[in-house]
């Protein structure tokens, strides 16, 4: 992994080739996974939507999943920092009332995303391995980095869904389990947690709750698949360079 060192640079196409695969597959999995587990526990509004898929073409949001990312990493190659790169798919509809149990049941509905994010971190991590394992050559060098840009990415989606925010995943685990009482209150919420979350990205307070995360979550990909930390961090630092 030598060639691959902190020292190397990508340029912006190379970024985008890097990025576009687990950006689709990190944001749009998530998604269709919200769905399955849904009809699991009793609810068939995604089902019925054709929403239940990973192809990607079904989820797939032109702002969020495609124009959000790609001017995050425009501007981060631009001005020269790792930015937190995210975005988002089409929401997939469910109706919480129609779940067995809708309280308890909302909690692994929405769990299912940040766990897919998670599945698809340790996939994109035995891509690393895959890629080490061919040579920093024609295949394993791309793969490598691309599957840097895969944890990453996924890391990132999983500790963002899992701040306690309506109404993203976390808002709705932590509705699921507080007494419902306090539930209720807190699901009002709801409709002002896009301008909170947008208000803590801008003052920077985003990114002291997230990083910790991020870092937590990449210390675990790393060691349910074997790879040394320091290496992923590295291959991590190549793509966001």
């Amino acid at each position: 992994t030598s060639s691959l060192g902190p020292e190397m640079e990508l340029t912006l196409i190379q970024k985008i080739a890097v990025f576009a695969l687990p950006v689709i597959f990190a944001i749009t999995l998530h998604e269709a996974a919200h769905g399955y587990v849904a009809r699991f526990f009793g609810d068939m509004t995604a089902a019925a939507a054709g929403r239940i898929t990973a192809n990607p073409l079904k989820h797939i949001d032109p702002v969020g999943t495609i124009l959000v990312p790609l001017v995050i990493l425009l501007t981060s190659k631009l001005l020269g920092g790792g930015a937190i790169l995210f975005g988002w798919a089409k929401p997939v509809p469910v109706n919480f009332a129609r779940l067995r149990r809708p309280k308890q049941d909302m909690l692994w509905v929405a769990l299912a995303g940040p766990g897919m994010n998670f599945v698809m971190a340790v996939f994109w991590a035995l891509m690393i391995q895959l890629g080490h394992a061919l040579g920093s050559g024609f295949a394993g060098a791309p793969l490598m980095l691309m599957g840097a840009a895969g944890v990453f990415i996924n890391v990132i989606l999983m500790a963002l869904n899992l701040i306690p925010l309506p109404p993203l995943d976390g808002g709705r685990i932590a509705v699921s389990l507080l007494p419902m009482k306090q539930a209720m209150q807190f699901a009002r919420v709801e409709p002002y947690g896009l301008f909170i979350l947008l208000g803590l990205m801008f003052t920077g307070i985003l990114g002291i709750i997230l990083w910790p995360l991020i870092t937590l979550f990449i210390g675990l990909t790393a060691l349910v698949t074997g790879l040394e930390p320091t290496q992923l961090v590295g291959l991590i630092e190549v793509v966001l360079s």
